[in-house]
């Protein structure tokens, strides 16, 4: 099967990161394909970011499905433009927060979700809330941009690891998830480090994407994700309207 994984945002160093998390545990007849969007911010970091990424995500999305994809991921742990990408393609779209917090819940009863930034938790926390995780998860921001995690010399990792040691000894957290597609690397390595479940949502959407492919399940097209119907489209984004 083919997988397209989008990293929303244009750093294409970032999208090599979550490409080796995804082949690192993806089957054997399962090929990743992992795209950077072509238009947009550097990184996602809050609302405003969020928004912007939203047009380049589609664009990869549409083109991706159009080759041949037989599910997507959004490689950013905001579920970044998740429900407008579901209304666009027929393919199973998977939002890489929604697959952590879905693969952590059967392993633990209470988390800890660590992300980056103060201005990133809030949306994670509505997240959480939109998926039910409430009463069960606690969001953590390690005061980090998310490219840091791309520069040893920045100190990010050892912040990452500080919040972590709160969030054992503080929330009395069972496991930890992390809430940055850029941390999509550390995963293993924290896990052993720290003795309890370190889940990477990229990872947990892959197996998630596997599934729903073998199951020969896709998006529906009734209600909330029915198809746009056909409109116009002014200005800069005259090329995104529906039906053209």
């Amino acid at each position: 099967m083919r997988i397209l994984v989008i990293n929303p945002n244009t750093t294409a160093s970032m999208t090599q990161t979550i490409r080796k998390a995804a082949i690192g545990v993806a089957g054997r007849d399962t090929e990743i394909e992992a795209v950077t969007s072509l238009m947009g911010p550097v990184s996602i970091e809050g609302y405003y970011d969020e928004a912007l990424a939203v047009p380049g995500l589609l664009e990869r999305l549409a083109d991706g499905e159009s080759r041949g994809a037989e599910a997507a991921i959004i490689a950013c742990f905001d579920d970044t433009g998740l429900d407008a990408a579901r209304a666009l393609a027929n393919i199973p779209v998977i939002g890489i927060c929604e697959a952590a917090l879905t693969a952590v819940s059967f392993i633990a009863q209470r988390f800890t979700i660590v992300t980056t930034l103060e201005r990133s938790r809030i949306p994670i926390e509505a997240l959480v809330r939109r998926y039910g995780m409430e009463g069960r998860a606690k969001v953590r921001a390690a005061d980090i941009p998310v490219l840091s995690l791309e520069d040893p010399a920045s100190g990010a990792i050892d912040r990452l690891k500080q919040e972590i040691d709160s969030a054992i000894n503080e929330d009395r957290a069972e496991a930890i998830v992390l809430g940055c597609a850029g941390m999509a690397d550390l995963a293993r390595t924290l896990q052993g480090e720290y003795g309890l479940p370190v889940v990477d949502g990229v990872s947990a959407a892959v197996k998630q994407a596997e599934m729903l492919v073998t199951l020969g399940l896709r998006t529906a097209k009734r209600g909330a994700y029915a198809t746009p119907g056909a409109k116009t489209y002014k200005g800069a984004l005259a090329q995104f309207a529906p039906g053209g």
